[in-house]
Protein backbone atom coordinates (compact mmCIF):
# COMPACT_ATOMS: atom_id res chain seq x y z
CA UNK A 1 0.00 0.00 0.00
CA UNK A 2 2.71 2.30 0.79
CA UNK A 3 4.27 1.80 -2.57
CA UNK A 4 1.13 2.76 -3.88
CA UNK A 5 1.09 6.43 -2.46
CA UNK A 6 4.68 6.91 -3.47
CA UNK A 7 4.42 5.99 -7.26
CA UNK A 8 1.47 8.21 -6.94
CA UNK A 9 3.30 11.16 -5.93
CA UNK A 10 5.59 11.48 -9.14
CA UNK A 11 2.43 11.25 -11.54
CA UNK A 12 0.59 13.95 -9.55
CA UNK A 13 3.90 15.71 -9.56
CA UNK A 14 4.22 15.35 -13.26
CA UNK A 15 0.40 16.54 -14.22
CA UNK A 16 1.26 19.57 -11.27
CA UNK A 17 4.18 20.63 -13.57
CA UNK A 18 2.70 20.17 -16.86
CA UNK A 19 -0.71 22.53 -15.40
CA UNK A 20 1.79 24.70 -14.38
CA UNK A 21 3.44 24.77 -17.37
CA UNK A 22 0.64 25.25 -19.37
CA UNK A 23 -0.94 27.94 -17.35
CA UNK A 24 2.43 29.67 -17.79
CA UNK A 25 1.72 29.44 -22.01
CA UNK A 26 -2.15 30.54 -21.33
CA UNK A 27 -0.93 33.45 -19.84
CA UNK A 28 1.82 35.02 -22.55
CA UNK A 29 -0.49 33.82 -25.07
CA UNK A 30 -3.72 35.28 -23.44
CA UNK A 31 -1.64 39.19 -23.56
CA UNK A 32 -0.84 38.04 -26.69
CA UNK A 33 -4.12 38.05 -27.83
CA UNK A 34 -5.47 40.95 -24.99
CA UNK A 35 -3.10 43.07 -27.62
CA UNK A 36 -4.87 41.92 -31.24
CA UNK A 37 -8.19 42.22 -29.04
CA UNK A 38 -7.62 45.89 -28.17
CA UNK A 39 -5.67 46.54 -32.17
CA UNK A 40 -9.08 44.64 -33.34
CA UNK A 41 -11.33 47.12 -31.09
CA UNK A 42 -9.85 50.24 -31.45
CA UNK A 43 -10.08 49.97 -35.31
CA UNK A 44 -13.81 48.86 -35.33
CA UNK A 45 -14.34 51.98 -32.95
CA UNK A 46 -12.26 54.30 -35.66
CA UNK A 47 -14.82 52.46 -38.24
CA UNK A 48 -17.89 53.18 -35.87
CA UNK A 49 -16.93 56.99 -35.69
CA UNK A 50 -16.31 57.61 -39.05
CA UNK A 51 -19.39 55.52 -39.92
CA UNK A 52 -21.47 58.08 -37.52
CA UNK A 53 -19.51 60.95 -38.95
CA UNK A 54 -20.57 60.49 -42.74
CA UNK A 55 -24.23 59.87 -41.22
CA UNK A 56 -24.34 63.13 -39.56
CA UNK A 57 -22.82 64.94 -42.43
CA UNK A 58 -25.01 63.76 -44.61
CA UNK A 59 -28.07 64.45 -42.53
CA UNK A 60 -26.96 68.08 -41.76
CA UNK A 61 -26.57 68.65 -45.51
CA UNK A 62 -29.88 67.43 -46.02
CA UNK A 63 -31.37 69.87 -43.66
CA UNK A 64 -29.85 72.24 -44.34
CA UNK A 65 -31.08 71.79 -48.21
CA UNK A 66 -34.33 71.55 -46.87
CA UNK A 67 -34.19 74.28 -44.14
CA UNK A 68 -32.50 76.55 -47.73
CA UNK A 69 -35.51 75.28 -49.58
CA UNK A 70 -38.03 76.20 -47.06
CA UNK A 71 -36.55 79.84 -46.87
CA UNK A 72 -36.63 80.38 -50.37
CA UNK A 73 -40.46 79.00 -50.82
CA UNK A 74 -41.04 81.26 -48.16
CA UNK A 75 -38.85 84.77 -49.18
CA UNK A 76 -41.14 83.96 -52.70
CA UNK A 77 -44.36 84.13 -51.06
CA UNK A 78 -43.70 86.90 -48.87
CA UNK A 79 -42.42 88.62 -51.84
CA UNK A 80 -45.47 87.93 -53.74
CA UNK A 81 -47.54 89.13 -50.83
CA UNK A 82 -45.92 92.04 -50.25
CA UNK A 83 -46.14 93.00 -54.30
CA UNK A 84 -49.72 92.41 -53.86
CA UNK A 85 -50.39 94.98 -51.09
CA UNK A 86 -48.28 97.31 -52.78
CA UNK A 87 -50.39 97.13 -55.65
CA UNK A 88 -53.50 97.30 -54.22
CA UNK A 89 -52.36 99.90 -51.73
CA UNK A 90 -51.17 102.37 -54.61
CA UNK A 91 -54.69 101.78 -56.42
CA UNK A 92 -56.34 102.92 -53.23
CA UNK A 93 -53.87 105.98 -53.14
CA UNK A 94 -54.14 106.92 -56.43
CA UNK A 95 -57.80 106.67 -56.79
CA UNK A 96 -58.47 108.31 -53.38
CA UNK A 97 -56.07 110.78 -55.27
CA UNK A 98 -58.27 111.23 -58.36
CA UNK A 99 -61.34 111.88 -56.21
CA UNK A 100 -59.57 114.50 -53.73
CA UNK A 101 -58.15 116.04 -57.17
CA UNK A 102 -62.01 115.65 -58.78
CA UNK A 103 -63.62 117.18 -55.52
CA UNK A 104 -61.41 120.09 -55.50
CA UNK A 105 -61.26 120.80 -59.09
CA UNK A 106 -65.48 120.90 -58.77
CA UNK A 107 -64.98 123.31 -55.80
CA UNK A 108 -62.02 125.56 -57.79
CA UNK A 109 -64.43 125.43 -60.75
CA UNK A 110 -66.90 127.84 -59.82
CA UNK A 111 -64.14 130.37 -58.16
CA UNK A 112 -62.37 130.41 -61.23
CA UNK A 113 -65.49 131.26 -63.66
CA UNK A 114 -65.64 134.51 -65.59
CA UNK A 115 -67.92 137.16 -63.78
Amino acid sequence: MKMKKWMALPVMAGVLMLGVGHMGLAQDSSAKQDVKDAGTDTKNAAKKTGHAIKKGTKTAATKTKDGTETAVDKTKEGTKTAARKTKNGTKKVVHSAAKGTAKTADKVEDKTAPK
